[in-house]
């Protein structure tokens, strides 16, 4: 596996819905630290971190504002995902950091944050601030 192909493929997934199938992206000694809303945790192991991945990330969607860095071991990875989950759209900024294996190309270290899933009323209400605050700063 290339040094990208194994984020290359991650990001595939996501927007595929189909996160449950990441396992095999992971050194086995793989840890995700992930922080959501009020919360942190960790998993440990490509079976435990796609258990996870396969909750968050279960209908197709676009991965809008998509931005890549590369790092000295791996990558930084940033989106918004826009996806509609049994008829309701919903939308999530998500930041991961990624570190690869250099010998195999597999993530050894993942970390994440996620903002949560923003329901369509509230992605309305943050634009209609973010409209307000524009109109704002050219008064």
């Amino acid at each position: 596996m290339t040094q990208s192909s194994a984020v290359d493929r991650l990001l595939d997934l996501i927007a595929a819905g189909r996160g449950g199938d990441a396992a095999g992206l992971y050194a086995p000694e793989a840890v995700l630290d992930a922080t959501v809303p009020g919360w942190r945790f960790q998993k440990h192991g490509g079976a435990a971190i796609a258990g996870v991945w396969a909750g968050w990330f279960d209908v197709p969607g676009e991965l809008q504002e998509l931005e890549r860095v590369a790092t000295p071991d791996g990558e930084v990875v940033s989106y918004l995902q826009t996806a509609v989950d049994e008829g309701t759209p919903f939308a999530a900024r998500h930041c991961h950091v990624l570190a690869l294996d250099p010998a195999s190309g597999l993530v050894r270290r993942h970390l994440v944050w996620c903002g949560g899933r923003w329901s369509a009323d509230l992605i309305e209400e943050m634009a209609q601030a973010q409209r307000a605050e524009a109109a704002e700063a050219v008064r």
